[in-house]
C-alpha cells in the first residue's frame, strides 16, 4: 500500500462541519463575496469535485438544498466494484476505470472505510455448465483488470472454484440437493456510502471549500446562482466565476438542455439472522441473463441487504424514491430460487430505492457540447420530468459518465457510478476549469487521503472498538472518548444496532448534522429499518440538545 500523510489529525476544526460554521460561510457568500468554483449537489460526486478544485488552490463553495448524501450516494449496493459487469457488455474502459477508482479508494484514499469482501456464485442446477464456465471466465478477466488497475493481490485475493462443502461453509442457507459447489471472488465493500460522502466533504472543508447544507440553488448561470437558506427562507446570490451542477438525477431541473433517463435500484433490508451464518456476499444469477446478477450483501451491522432492481422511472423525480411491492416481491422470488427456505415477506424490516442519473442517449440539443467518460448527488430545487429519449431497458445503457458544457458555461456532470466519483469530479473540474480560463495544478485526489484514513497497521493499533474504526478510521479513539462526557454514550441507541449516542453527538459536533434526519438516515444508518428510526429518534434529539448549534 502506498503510504501517505493524513491532512487533519482527528477532529481538528478545519474539517469540522457545525451548524455555526454553516451560518457563518453563508453569511460571506451572500454579503457578496465571490467564489472561484460553485458547486450544486452535495452527493460523492459534487463533493468530490469541491475537494477536488479546493486542494487545486481555488476557492470554493459547495451547497445542496437538502443534507450530504440526501440523493443517490446513500442508496447504493455499498460496493466500490471493479467494473466486472461492463466488461461482460464491452465497456473495456468503463471497467478498467472502475478498477483503477476501486484500488485509489482501497489503498490510498479510504482504506478505513472499504475492506475486501468475498463473494460466492453458487453453482445450482439452475446455473448451467455454459453460464458457470462464462461466470468462471468473468472472474478471471476481472483478476486481469485488478493486475492492470496495480490494485495488490494482498488487497484483492484471486478467485477461484469452491467444493460445495466450501459454499456451505460460507452460505449455510443455501438449498442443497443438486449444488455442485460455487466461484469464489473478491470485491471492495463499503462500511458505508453515506459515510464515504461525509469524509470526501470534510476532507473538502478542511481543504479550504465552505460546504452549505440546506441551501437550495433556486436558478444557475454560469456566473452563479440564486440561492434559497432552506432554514430561514432568505435569499441570496452566489457569485462564482465557474459552475458545476452535480445535482445527479435532479440535474435538468437547474440545466434545461440535460436529458436522463432515471432507472431506480431497489434493495432489500432483512436481519442477518434471517439468512443464518452467511459470511460472504453472494452473486445469484438472474434467470434469463448472462451478466446479471442479483446481489445478497452482509453488512457485519445485524443486517443484510439484497438487490438490485434496475427499472426505468418516468415523471417527476421525487425527493426520496418510494419502493414498489412489485420490486420487493422480484428480489424475494430471486432470492428464494436459492435459499433451502424461502424467506417470507414480513423477513423484509425495510427498503431503499436510489435513481440511477443515467444520460439519454438521444441526440444533445443544439449548442451543448459533452465530453468524458459522471455519478450521483442531490440538491436542486422544484421536481420536474426525465427525458424519455432512446428505447430499449435502462440495464442496458451505458454507465459511462459524461461532462456537458450548456450556453451560458454551466458544466453537468451525469451518468456514472459511486465507485468512480473521483474521476467524475476530476474530468467535471477540469471542464470548468478550461472553460472559464482558470488556473490551477494538476488533481491530486488520487493522492490525497480522506479524513480518518491512514496505513492498515496504524489503524490496527488504535485503541477504539473495531466497528469505530471501520467507520471513522483514525478518528475512532476521539469518538469513542466523547463516552468521558457520559458513559451512557458507548451504549447502543437501539439495542437492534451497534451505533452508540457517542457517534450522534460525533455528528452533530463535527459532520454538520442539523436534525433527526441528518443523523439517523445519513450520518448513521438506523432510518433503514423504520422500527429502529422510531425507537432512537430520542437519542437523536438528546444529542442535538447537547450542543444545539
Amino acid at each position: 500500500m502506498t503510504r501517505t500523510l493524513v491532512p487533519n489529525s482527528p477532529g481538528s476544526p478545519g474539517a469540522s462541519l457545525t451548524a455555526a460554521r454553516r451560518a457563518r460561510e453563508l453569511a460571506e457568500l451572500a454579503a457578496g463575496e465571490p467564489v472561484d468554483v460553485l458547486v450544486v449537489g452535495l452527493g460523492a460526486t459534487g463533493a468530490g469535485a469541491a475537494l477536488d478544485a479546493a486542494s487545486r488552490g481555488r476557492s470554493v463553495a459547495a451547497i445542496d438544498a437538502h443534507d450530504l448524501a440526501f440523493g443517490t450516494s446513500r442508496w447504493s449496493s455499498k460496493l466500490i466494484h471493479g467494473g466486472l459487469r461492463y466488461l461482460a457488455s464491452g465497456e473495456v474502459a468503463v471497467a478498467h476505470e472502475s478498477a483503477v477508482e476501486r484500488g485509489v479508494l482501497m489503498e490510498r484514499t479510504a482504506p478505513h472505510l472499504v475492506r475486501a469482501q468475498p463473494f460466492v456464485l453458487p453453482l445450482t442446477p439452475m446455473t448451467s455448465g455454459r453460464h458457470a464456465a462464462l461466470a468462471g471466465a468473468g472472474l478471471l478477466a476481472g483478476d486481469l483488470l485488478r493486475a492492470s488497475a496495480r490494485t495488490a493481490r494482498a488487497t484483492l485475493p484471486g478467485p477461484r472454484r469452491l467444493s460445495a462443502v466450501e459454499t456451505l461453509r460460507l452460505a449455510p442457507g443455501l438449498r442443497r440437493p443438486g449444488l455442485r459447489g460455487g466461484l469464489l471472488s473478491w470485491d471492495g465493500q463499503l462500511a458505508d456510502d453515506a459515510r464515504l460522502v461525509t469524509a470526501i466533504a470534510r476532507t473538502a472543508a478542511a481543504s479550504g471549500a465552505r460546504i452549505l447544507t440546506r441551501a437550495r440553488a433556486l436558478s444557475v448561470t454560469g456566473s452563479g446562482a440564486t440561492v434559497r437558506d432552506e432554514l430561514t427562507g432568505a435569499e441570496f446570490e452566489i457569485r462564482a466565476r465557474a459552475v458545476i451542477n452535480a445535482t445527479g438525477v435532479w440535474a435538468g431541473q437547474l440545466v434545461g438542455d440535460v436529458r436522463l433517463r432515471p432507472s431506480r435500484g431497489t434493495h432489500l433490508v432483512l436481519r442477518s439472522e434471517s439468512l443464518s451464518g452467511l459470511t460472504a456476499g453472494l452473486h445469484i444469477p438472474i434467470p434469463g441473463e448472462l451478466s446479471r446478477f442479483a446481489l445478497v450483501l452482509p453488512q457485519g451491522d445485524g443486517r443484510t441487504y439484497v438487490g438490485l432492481t434496475d427499472e426505468p422511472v418516468e415523471g417527476p423525480i421525487p425527493d426520496v424514491p418510494q419502493v414498489p411491492e412489485a420490486d420487493i416481491g422480484y428480489l424475494l422470488d430471486i432470492l428464494g430460487s436459492t435459499l433451502d427456505v424461502p424467506l417470507r415477506r414480513s423477513a423484509v424490516v425495510g427498503a431503499f430505492a436510489g435513481l440511477r442519473p443515467l444520460l439519454d442517449q438521444a441526440p444533445a440539443a443544439p449548442g451543448s457540447g459533452a465530453s468524458g467518460s459522471g455519478a450521483s448527488g442531490s440538491g436542486a430545487s422544484g421536481s420536474g420530468a426525465s427525458g424519455s429519449g432512446a428505447s430499449g431497458r435502462t440495464a442496458d445503457i451505458s454507465r459511462r459518465h459524461a461532462v456537458l458544457t450548456s450556453r451560458d458555461g454551466v458544466v453537468t456532470i451525469v451518468g456514472g457510478k459511486l465507485t468512480t466519483y473521483r474521476r467524475m469530479a476530476q474530468d467535471a473540474v477540469d471542464a470548468a476549469l478550461a472553460a472559464r480560463g482558470l488556473p490551477a495544478g494538476p488533481c491530486r485526489t488520487a493522492y490525497l487521503p480522506l479524513v480518518g484514513a491512514d496505513s492498515p497497521a496504524r489503524l490496527a493499533a488504535l485503541d477504539a472498538p473495531r466497528r469505530l474504526v471501520r467507520r471513522y478510521g483514525n478518528e475512532a479513539p476521539a469518538v469513542h472518548a466523547l463516552g468521558a462526557e457520559d458513559p451512557a454514550l458507548r451504549e447502543p441507541v437501539v439495542p437492534s444496532s451497534a451505533v452508540t449516542g457517542a457517534e450522534l453527538l460525533w455528528a452533530v459536533r463535527h459532520e454538520g448534522a442539523l436534525d433527526e434526519a441528518d443523523l439517523l438516515d445519513r450520518r448513521t444508518r438506523i432510518g433503514l429499518v423504520p422500527a429502529d428510526r422510531a425507537e432512537a429518534l430520542s437519542a437523536a434529539r438528546a444529542a442535538l440538545a447537547r450542543d444545539p448549534g
